[in-house]
């Protein structure tokens, strides 16, 4: 099959939606001939002057808007704030008028994540709200199928929709194992979707 590269685009505020990015990274890596690249975004500042770095100090360096053109799918992360996306993932995509006018994401499969701090949080509802910017752009919406033996089981997160993880009121919580195996479920099916429908545009 065709190389493929998954983007693994996500915000993270106490290191859950991070953990999933890395799970979903790990995913689309057991597929032979995928990679996941993975990058984030930085927080959004209530100053007017720019007050973040232009390189995390640490972690995966921050997304640029061309990043959408260079990939052959994406996975998009973000925590639930009041049921919607985070405000840094919004501002990112805010961004991306070029891409949208050049059809960067046109037919490449997308899949979303998240994370919250409660169990009816608002899981469903910021998946689809990550999903709203991604039809705009063309993509093709990928979920986890009920196949997956893990949205049969869990008792926390994991969607039909994309994974979902329950972090507890301290976001402390660590994922499950059946969160990490719905993370990698998608991973795997946007690297075998992406081998397929690059390939058929060859």
């Amino acid at each position: 099959m065709k190389d493929v590269e998954i983007l693994v685009l996500y915000y993270s505020r106490y290191g859950a939606t991070a953990d999933m990015a890395n799970r979903v990274a790990h995913g689309v890596e057991e597929v032979e001939g995928a990679s996941a690249k993975i990058r984030t975004v930085p927080p959004v500042s209530a100053n007017c002057e720019k007050t973040e770095p232009d390189i995390p100090e640490d972690g995966p360096p921050y997304a640029q808007p061309e990043d959408l053109e260079r990939c052959d799918g994406l996975a998009l992360g973000s925590p639930t704030r009041f049921g919607n996306m985070a405000a840094p993932m919004k501002y990112f995509w805010d961004q991306t008028g070029s891409q949208w006018y050049s059809g960067a994401l046109i037919d490449k499969p997308a899949g979303v994540f998240t994370s919250t701090n409660s169990l009816h949080g608002g899981q469903e509802t910021t998946l689809i709200s990550m999903m709203t910017p991604l039809l705009h752009h063309g993509a093709v919406i990928v979920g986890v199928p009920y196949d997956e033996p893990a949205l049969n089981a869990t008792q926390s997160g994991g969607t039909p929709y994309g994974p979902s993880h329950w972090a507890g009121r301290e976001e402390s919580a660590a994922l499950t194992e059946h969160e990490i195996a719905v993370c990698r479920a998608l991973g795997r099916r946007l690297a075998l979707l992406a081998q397929k429908t690059s390939s058929a545009s060859d």
